[in-house]
């Protein structure tokens, strides 16, 4: 017979049950067990060193309550549980396969004890030269009619519970599939905000965070820099006299790099895993290289530092609503 849970999908459904509400062992076992319809009973020695080891681990945390650790899941317990919410979904289609092989089995076993106590009961009446008594030919018959009965039945409810989960984890992958979109219209929506304010400014972290929230506007091709006792040089020879200085990024002698435009499809060389989560981890880790790489190259100053403070800040507050619980 195949494991009951594969390999870390009991830590997995301990989680799930202690999210439901606290428990001690004794009723994770017993839930166990019901949930496999009977067919199926974890031992104290399997069920218990796993609760110890999450509560280890800072997943799950308990309290004694009459002598017996009633045990909790932790704020880190259900995040792993948000974390690895589709797999979840396939551990539910995974234990309704699991019930149907376990009924199967059974069958298997009753056809094969019915045939035996026929053929034991045959040799019996052959050896004796007498005939089978009716009333224990009658008892043996209603035992084989009820456990045929019996399996029939559970191998209704396992086709159920079989089906049910399959539409469980059907809906599960098409919500997380239409929420990853939501994030990703979402992040397209915010960047055409960015890069339209960005643009005015022409600053180099402007282009920056443009082209990491993914638009498809190039840069303004100039660069600001921000110095006290100087004119403004417009390109016509005339000052203003306001105490800030201006020049194209085209101006060798300022001295300054020029910005590059924005990607059209910033990150697009990184393939999808098919987990959002992960994804979204990886398009961090793309835009702080960036940001480190552009202030390595370019030099950050405390008016520069303020103004990626302030973008930052503002990219920071969309996506938070965007990957937010949606009401």
């Amino acid at each position: 017979m195949p494991p009951v849970f594969a390999h870390g999908r009991l830590r997995l459904y301990l989680l799930k049950l202690l999210d439901e509400a606290p428990r001690h062992g004794y009723e994770v076992i017993r839930l166990l067990e019901e949930r496999f319809q009977g067919l199926y009973a974890p031992s104290a020695g399997t069920v218990y060193p796993r609760l110890a080891k999450l509560e280890a681990e800072g997943l799950v945390t308990y309290a004694t309550e009459g002598g017996r650790k009633v045990y909790s899941i932790t704020e880190a317990g259900r995040a792993e549980l948000a974390d690895r919410g589709g797999e979840l979904a396939d551990l539910e289609l995974e234990i309704r396969e699991s019930v149907s092989e376990l009924a199967a089995e059974i069958r298997d076993d009753v056809r094969g004890a019915a045939g035996a106590l026929r053929r034991e009961m045959r040799a019996a009446a052959s050896a004796s030269a007498t005939p089978v008594e009716d009333a224990s030919w009658a008892a043996a018959k209603e035992e084989l009619r009820k456990a045929r009965q019996e399996w029939k039945e559970q191998a209704r409810r396992a086709k159920d519970e079989s089906r049910r989960a399959r539409e469980e984890a059907q809906a599960a992958r098409r919500q997380a599939k239409e929420a990853q979109e939501r994030a990703r219209e979402e992040v397209m929506r915010i960047a055409s905000q960015f890069q339209e304010q960005f643009a005015k400014s022409g600053g180099m972290l402007g282009n920056l965070a443009g082209s990491w929230l993914g638009g498809s506007g190039a840069g303004t091709g100039t660069s600001t820099s921000t110095s006290t006792g100087t004119d403004t040089n417009t390109g016509t020879g005339t000052g203003t006299g306001t105490g800030k200085a201006a020049t194209t990024a085209a101006d060798p002698a300022s001295g300054a790099a020029p910005s590059a435009p924005a990607a059209p499809h910033w990150a697009e060389d990184l393939v999808s895993t098919g987990d959002p989560a992960r994804d979204l981890d990886r398009l961090l880790d793309r835009f702080r290289d960036d940001v480190r790489d552009a202030a390595r190259d370019h030099g950050v100053t405390p008016a520069g530092l303020a103004e990626a403070r302030a973008h930052l800040a503002a990219a920071a507050d969309r996506l938070a609503r965007t990957l937010g619980p949606r009401r």
